[in-house]
């Protein structure tokens, strides 16, 4: 397949989940990729999975300075880049009682603040035409108990996702959000709940599933490849939900 040949992607938050699938995909349809990840061991892990030819960068998402560095590096490397997928996140839920300033900032930072930053830190090296996919969450559309925080920070980087189009589509360059629902993905294990508990959380995301069950990362990513592609290049400022009917039935 070479729906991505040619291009140069870079995928952030690539060493699990959705994003090492995506990073799979991408390579799959013949894209140069690169991935972001905080931990060198699970950077390398990846790179074991993908293959010498991806490109294999630390950076913390919340880390303001660390989004300007790494378009640099990025510069270095590549003559352009044509796909930004900005899938780092901060997953944390809880109660609105247990949060305290710091925590708040630090998912804000990771969700909202770095994706922003790290946009206009790459608007040189984008090019024209260039797709930039934020990744959302269905979270952002429903009134989930616990998720106050981290759906704030989705419902912000899905309004960069039209507002930033509305400001660069001159320049060729689509944004659109991608918002995962309930994802089979190792996310739910960083919860640090007992295994009993983590399995009760799991019924209960299910049970708000119209279709019956969680999503897989492989949907996720062939959506991304789609939004990365030029079969999308009509699709601009608006929402992929990609989420079993949870934002809509």
């Amino acid at each position: 397949m070479s729906r991505l040949q040619d291009k140069y992607a870079l995928i952030t938050g690539g060493t699990s989940g959705i994003g090492l699938e995506t990073a799979r995909q991408f390579l799959a349809e013949g894209a140069t990729v690169a991935i972001t990840g905080r931990s060198e061991s699970a950077l390398a892990a990846a790179g074991l999975e993908l293959g010498d030819s991806v490109l294999l960068l630390q950076s913390d998402a919340g880390d303001i300075a660390g989004q300007r560095a790494l378009a640099e590096r990025i510069a270095q490397q590549w003559p352009r880049l044509d796909v930004l997928y900005a899938n780092a996140g901060d997953v944390t839920h809880r109660p609105l009682q247990d949060w305290d300033e710091a925590a708040y900032d630090r998912l804000m930072g990771i969700n909202l603040k770095g994706p922003f930053f790290l946009v206009q830190s790459l608007l040189p090296l984008l090019a024209n035409p260039s797709s930039v996919i934020l990744c959302g969450s269905v979270s952002a559309h429903i009134g989930l108990p616990q998720s106050s925080a981290y759906a704030a920070s989705k419902a912000g980087l899905l309004s960069l996702a039209r507002t930033l189009s509305g400001e660069l589509w001159s320049r060729g360059i689509r944004v659109n959000g991608l918002s995962p629902g309930p994802t089979e993905t190792p996310a739910l294990g960083k919860l640090g709940l007992p295994p009993q508990q983590e399995e009760a959380l799991r019924g209960q995301i299910k049970d708000l599933v119209p279709i019956g069950r969680m999503g897989t990362p492989w949907e996720l990513a062939m959506a991304a490849v789609f939004l990365a592609s030029d079969e999308s290049s009509f699709v601009v400022g608006t929402e992929l939900q990609v989420d079993g009917g949870v934002g809509n039935l």
